[in-house]
């Protein structure tokens, strides 16, 4: 691993009884992390659907993990818990001390310009105390602190095994997700800084959100309903060819034997009259 990235060891993690408290309300987020947010939910949301995951994706669910101090969590972007907690949609935090609920395999974390520090240095420490299996820190309009090198577009951590938390990418990217064996990158559209996944490193077999999918879906649809109506279109038009043909020549037949039968009829008035001057 190279010397620049890092390595939280979870019996080293002293949880901060006074910053880490969670509180029940609720933090304003921008637009653009909103956005960016949610475009995450909905990329890994295809993913499960095209994994066929029984998992519950979703966005800002308290996860707790110390029954002695409850009030400790952290509340993550976006998270996939599997298995599902018990009570599917209607849970409200995640107790891990409670039967049925479980660490997210996966959390995410996009980097607010009003605390990078916490989200570069608190937010390490505490998915390493709590269980999580992979940690994404997205930094799209590059907010973070230079400590450590940053500020990074993406960070990925892992779960080597229960001891240790380690840090495997920081950079622009692309970076490998072992949990969604596929990429992250970073990507730029027409409404600023985003990110893409994709199952080859560059970036040519995107992933598509369920919308992205299924408007795909229904484009492809219209391409080969175009593509059957010029297609029966074409065949109209060759039988109908095929039929002014046939009609041409059934003209032709019945000139040409309109024209023999005239013949047929001079001939015999022609041997009508030359046997009659005989």
């Amino acid at each position: 691993m190279p010397p620049s990235l890092r390595v939280i060891r979870r019996s080293e993690v002293v949880p901060d009884l006074e910053r880490w408290v969670l509180t029940e309300e609720t933090v304003p987020e921008s637009s653009p992390h909103d956005l960016l947010s949610e475009r995450i939910r909905a990329l890994l949301l295809g993913w499960a659907a095209r994994a066929g995951r029984a998992v519950k994706i979703g966005r800002n669910l308290a996860v707790r993990w110390d029954r002695k101090h409850p009030q400790l969590g952290v509340d993550p972007d976006v998270y996939v818990v599997e298995p599902p907690p018990p009570e599917g949609d209607a849970v409200r935090s995640l107790r891990l001390w409670k039967m049925g609920h479980v660490a997210p395999r996966l959390s995410v974390e996009i980097v607010s310009a009003q605390h990078p520090t916490k989200d570069y240095v608190i937010a390490p420490q505490k998915y390493a105390a709590c269980g999580v299996e992979e940690l994404w820190i997205l930094d799209p309009f590059h907010e973070g602190p230079r400590a450590h090198g940053g500020p990074f577009r993406i960070q990925i951590w892992r779960r080597v095994d229960d001891a240790m938390f380690v840090q495997v990418h920081a950079g622009e990217g692309p970076a490998w997700s072992e949990l969604l064996r596929g990429w992250l990158h970073a990507a730029r559209t027409p409404a600023g800084a985003s990110f893409d996944l994709s199952t080859d490193e560059a970036g040519a077999e995107r992933w598509l959100t369920p919308e992205e999918a299924e408007r795909s879906a229904k484009e492809a649809a219209r391409r080969e309903a175009a593509r059957a109506q010029r297609k029966a279109e074409a065949a109209q038009r060759k039988a109908e060819a095929a039929q002014r043909d046939a009609e041409v020549a059934q003209r032709d037949a019945e000139a040409e034997r309109a024209a023999r039968e005239a013949a047929e009829r001079r001939i015999r008035e022609l041997e009508a009259l030359l046997a009659r001057a005989r």
